[in-house]
């Protein structure tokens, strides 16, 4: 039924949200439909009702869309881990590249010269780091371990997950078995994976102390599952390593540029090895730095970018407001034979004023890989100092728009190009890379 009385209608499905629910109107008010696709009419029932929109579920698809496909995992519709499966991949991507242009447009008022060919990747088993939440429910049977329900603090009976890697989701319900046996079973309310190179981490997060027998468990466990086990019992600065502690340390490679980067099992990096190969690739052509350049990598991080610029012959400034990324930089700058060409200082971005940009002494070009909130007291001030290209790589395109604006219509860059960057297949998340001249 409708606000007035009437007999709801199906509504046609006209196009995806950022958040991968389908769009409809009906009588002047837009209605976001979880479980719809564009060009299927949906039968909704209503969920939330506000006096600009509806939120509501299809409880049942006409003429269901080409593109609609049967998802993998059997827990889809409850595991609020994917929004996307019943959408065929390839589509995934075009509904991305569509946020991101009419982000662009909308918010920034800008438009790309060029579009660029998104970037692609595994479609399955691509995530090699994950935060799994821990329940002990005794009306669900026992302990779950797994994603959070969609929209709800409850966690998702999951007895496999398909964007982990396939040694991860086979390792899930053995999870559930070893948490079961432990004496503080309600007192671990997560763990997080975390795969390497040649090896893979849990670090359980405990709320009390270990029993002996508990200890026992954990070991046997690591070595039947080949992985190594940290604990931690506050914050990131709590998490020691438990068992094996001759387990090699998590790393990932980028082969193309020779570099590989050493990282704790709480520090940042990209969540797909794979995908975040392609990117770097991408982001170093499109920025283009020459021997005897001078670079700024704003946001730097453990130097995922840094170090690839630096293996083009140029000198490269790294900021970062963790003083503790800033020293694993260092380290890895170092490991890889690159500590005469790179700097790394620990600076807030997010508070930087003109002032202080132009006192970093001028730079040819700049990369900027900032968090959601992306990077607008940086973008204002660049006006102060501006390189001569920009490259922003972006987890938000909503941000990455308003920032685009601040660098177009206010310091006069061009937007020569961008594009999306699928890190996260079967979820609405949306990556984009951006290149600005001036």
């Amino acid at each position: 039924m409708t606000a007035d009385g009437r007999p709801r209608r199906p509504l046609k499905v006209e196009s995806l949200d950022h958040e991968g629910k389908g769009v409809a109107h009906e009588d002047g008010k837009v209605v976001f439909i979880e479980g719809a696709l564009p060009g299927e009419t949906a039968h909704i029932r209503v969920t939330r009702s506000r006096t600009a929109f509806d939120v509501a579920v299809a409880d049942r698809i006409e003429h269901p869309s080409s593109q609609r496909v049967t998802p993998q995992c059997p827990h889809f519709g409850v595991c609020g881990g994917c929004s996307l499966q019943h959408l065929d991949a390839r589509a995934q991507v075009a509904a991305k590249q569509r946020v991101l242009e009419d982000n662009l447009a909308r918010i920034g008022a800008v438009r790309p010269e060029i579009m660029l060919a998104a970037i692609h990747g595994p479609t399955w088993g691509y995530r090699y780091r994950a935060r799994l939440s821990v329940r002990d429910v005794h009306k669900k049977g026992g302990v779950l371990v797994g994603f959070h329900e969609r929209k709800s603090s409850y966690v998702a009976d999951m007895s496999e997950c398909h964007v982990l890697p396939r040694r991860w989701s086979d390792r899930l319900l053995p999870l559930r078995r070893l948490v079961e046996g432990l004496s503080i079973r309600d007192r671990m309310p997560q763990i997080e994976i975390a795969c390497g190179e040649s090896v893979d981490v849990m670090v359980l997060r405990i709320l009390a102390p270990l029993t002996k027998g508990d200890e026992t468990l954990l070991r046997a466990f690591a070595d039947r599952w080949h992985v190594c086990i940290y604990l931690q019992s506050k914050g990131p600065e709590t998490i020691c390593r438990f068992h094996p502690m001759d387990a090699p340390e998590l790393d990932y490679i980028l082969p193309e540029f020779d570099l590989r980067f050493p990282f704790g099992p709480s520090e940042f990096t990209q969540v797909n090895h794979a995908v975040n190969r392609v990117l770097v690739s991408r982001a170093i052509r499109l920025l283009d730095p020459q021997p005897g350049e001078r670079v700024a990598d704003m946001f730097c991080g453990l130097g995922n970018f840094s170090l690839p610029i630096a293996r083009r012959g140029a000198r490269v400034v790294g900021y970062e407001g963790s003083e503790g990324l800033v020293r694993r930089a260092r380290e890895t700058s170092a490991l890889n034979g690159l500590s005469d060409s790179t700097t790394f200082e620990a600076r807030d971005l997010f508070t930087i004023t003109p002032e202080q940009f132009a006192a970093l002494g001028q730079f040819d070009k700049m990369l900027i890989d900032p968090p959601r909130d992306g990077a607008i007291e940086l973008v204002k001030s660049v006006g102060a100092a501006p390189p001569n290209r920009i490259v922003y790589v972006s987890c938000a395109p909503g941000t990455l728009a308003r920032d685009a604006g601040v660098l177009v219509n206010v310091h006069g860059y061009r937007l020569r190009a961008a594009g999306v960057v699928n890190m996260f297949p079967h979820t609405a998340h949306v990556e984009s890379i951006a290149v600005f001249d001036r």
